[in-house]
């Protein structure tokens, strides 16, 4: 399908890359990723034709048909739905063609027409792009507004779905969750599942990643190397090459343990049953891929604060809006240690929900009352455009405190990658990222105990969100968080509250329970109920009326479930046992080193799937006992 040999490509002065030979074969998916600037759209401009190669050269078929995601929209008259449907060229030039035989009467052409779109499925292309601008986002009443009307974030959504339009042997997608939120994401991620071409996704996002390539093409140190499997079968891969490296041991021993600590300490405090589980087998997975991101730039916290209240904030029967009411009787208590992801489609109201807590907008009723020693940090977009361009990330933090000293403000925002003279430069030169990592330092520096934060991970690549992920881990405070990066919420919050018709509910179920909900397919358990009504829904559950005979086999089944379960925990002691060896981590120990890693990971993986069995046995159990 496509085929690199010896590709080299300068953009100026600067090499991106040398050297650079792989194949994709037809029906691949492969996922591009490498730091920001490495090179990763610059290939997509080679592959489109708008860059030659300085060397070597790119060979695919030449009827291949290529669908790129543009970045920018022209703010054209033509009505959304239009402008989706001009991704399809052929169903365009039919449409054309047919209204000039119509004009002229040619009604055997007329008649060959209609097969052609019979034969291209054109009858349902006006349904497919209202499929595709639902999915989306748009409402209804939308697609016939014109282009024009819709923001800079609507219209790469608009982008996004002509490009999804078009007819295509060769899918180029990237960074098309940027301007997305989490429900969208999620039924993108369906989307391209069962998108029949071939594929090159750019994201920062690891779970868009793992659930739809194949293959992973990291570009770094001036080449492209590709690898077998998802993103987290990659991140294996490259920790264990860094475990080769002597100099990075004692660290990596370090991180892991950290990583350990964190997962035992949840487990002790864990008490809702379902969340728990899904949370621990999160933590776990990162627990094993923290050894990747050894080699980050990025290694920050967020200072503790001084002192705390409890609760912290509050709202009592509170309206929520700007000028009308978006959310009603809102009642929220945030107390420490509370930690809470939001969930709800572009538009419930989520952000609304924070910008009122924070008093980025005043309620419009109602009571919000704040704990004597409140300290609030909040992130979102706002904050980003609101930094000075013409100060530099050093004077931003000394203005937070005249008293330190340079080496302190050096040594702070080192952690977030700013050095040496980086620290002087006007914030006016710095990329999107870098201006995100800067913004969340300053609400770091700020020393909270309530965080609210919107969307933190807009513009951050894979380390810094990792680093991020571990420094909210980290965090001894309350966390509401909005985010569409499924990792982070996964491994940073333990409940999610839905913002859905005007009001907020507490959703009894994980992340998978709700990207079922959202797709439509029945969730194995996936409730949205108010907070209040809890008790009822748990005890509608009951199941009066079965025999001891079903109790006594379901408890015959628990205790040989715990016994598997001990003895494959025994296994994997041993493992990781010998994983803590240094030995193991020698140059001539890679394949004992990576067979280690392989039964580890096979254990969890059983231990993991036995742990959900016991859970869902265990529950039915109380059930029949109850009743």
């Amino acid at each position: 399908m496509l085929s690199f040999n010896q590709i080299a490509l300068r953009r100026g002065t600067h090499l991106l890359f040398e050297n650079v030979s792989f194949t994709i074969h037809r029906g691949g998916k492969v996922g591009l990723i490498g730091a920001n600037g490495a090179g990763k759209s610059s290939l997509f401009q080679l592959i489109i034709g708008e860059l030659e190669a300085d060397q070597g050269n790119l060979d695919y078929p030449a009827n291949i048909k290529i669908a790129y995601l543009e970045q920018e929209v022209i703010a054209t008259p033509e009505s959304a739905r239009d402008y989706v449907l001009g991704g399809d060229s052929e169903w365009i030039e039919i449409q054309d063609n047919l209204a000039a035989a119509e004009r002229s009467g040619r009604f055997e052409l007329i008649a060959t027409l209609h097969d052609q779109l019979l034969t291209i499925d054109g009858y349902t292309a006006r349904s497919r792009a209202e499929q595709l601008l639902a999915g989306l986002g748009f409402q209804q009443n939308e697609y016939d507004r014109p282009v024009s009307a819709f923001s800079g974030g609507w219209r790469i959504r608009l982008n996004l779905a002509r490009t999804l339009m078009t007819r295509s042997d060769l899918l180029l997608l990237d960074e098309p969750t940027n301007h997305l939120d989490l429900d969208t994401i999620l039924w993108l991620t369906n989307w391209i599942k069962h998108y029949q071409g071939s594929m090159i996704l750019i994201s920062h996002d690891r779970e868009v990643l793992d659930d739809t390539v194949t293959s992973i093409a990291y570009l770094h140190s001036g080449r492209i190397e590709l690898f077998t499997g998802n993103y987290s079968q990659f991140e294996i891969i490259k920790a264990a090459r860094l475990a080769e490296q002597q100099s990075n041991y004692e660290k990596q021993q370090r991180e892991i343990k950290h990583m350990q600590d964190f997962v035992r300490r949840f487990r002790a405090k864990a008490t809702k049953a379902r969340q728990a589980q899904s949370r621990i087998k999160a933590l776990e997975r990162m627990e094993l891929i923290a050894p990747a991101h050894i080699d980050s730039p990025f290694r920050f916290q967020i200072p503790r604060a001084e002192r705390s209240s409890d609760p912290l904030l509050s709202l009592d029967q509170a309206c929520l809006g700007y000028t009308t009411t978006v959310l009603s009787n809102i009642r929220l208590s945030l107390h420490p240690g509370d930690r809470i992801g939001l969930l709800g489609h572009n538009g419930a109201g989520k952000s609304t929900l924070i910008k009122s807590l924070c008093q980025q907008i005043p309620i419009l009723s109602g009571e919000r009352q704040e704990g004597t020693n409140l300290a609030l940090g909040y992130f979102s977009q706002h904050q980003v455009d609101d930094l000075d361009l013409d100060e530099s990330s050093f004077s931003h933090i000394q203005r937070l405190d005249r008293s330190l000293r340079e080496q302190q403000i050096r040594d702070f925002l080192g952690g977030f990658d700013f050095r040496g003279d980086k620290v002087h430069e006007p914030i006016e030169t710095f990329s999107g990222g870098e201006k995100t990592r800067l913004a969340l330092a300053i609400v770091a520096f700020s020393k909270p105990n309530l965080l609210l934060l919107d969307e933190p991970t807009n513009h951050l690549d894979m380390d810094m969100r990792q680093a991020l992920t571990i420094a909210l881990q980290d965090f001894d405070g309350a966390i509401l968080l909005i985010s569409h990066d499924r990792h982070l919420l996964a491994n940073t919050v333990d409940s999610f509250l839905l913002v859905e018709e005007g009001g907020l509910h507490e959703f009894d179920g994980d992340l998978e329970d709700y990207r079922q909900r959202l797709l439509k397919t029945p969730p194995q358990r996936a409730t949205s109920l108010p907070a209040q009504s809890a008790g009822t829904m748990r005890s509608s559950k009951k199941k009066p009326g079965l025999d001891q005979r079903e109790v006594r086999k379901l408890r015959t089944k628990l205790k040989t479930l715990e016994t598997r379960l001990e003895r494959l925990q025994r296994k994997l002691a041993e493992v990781e046992a010998q994983l803590a060896e240094s030995s193991n981590y020698q140059a001539d120990q890679v394949a004992n080193l990576q067979s280690l890693m392989r039964d580890q990971l096979g254990l969890k993986e059983e231990i993991s799937s036995l742990e959900d069995e016991w859970l869902q046995r265990t529950e039915t159990l109380d059930l029949l006992q109850a009743g």
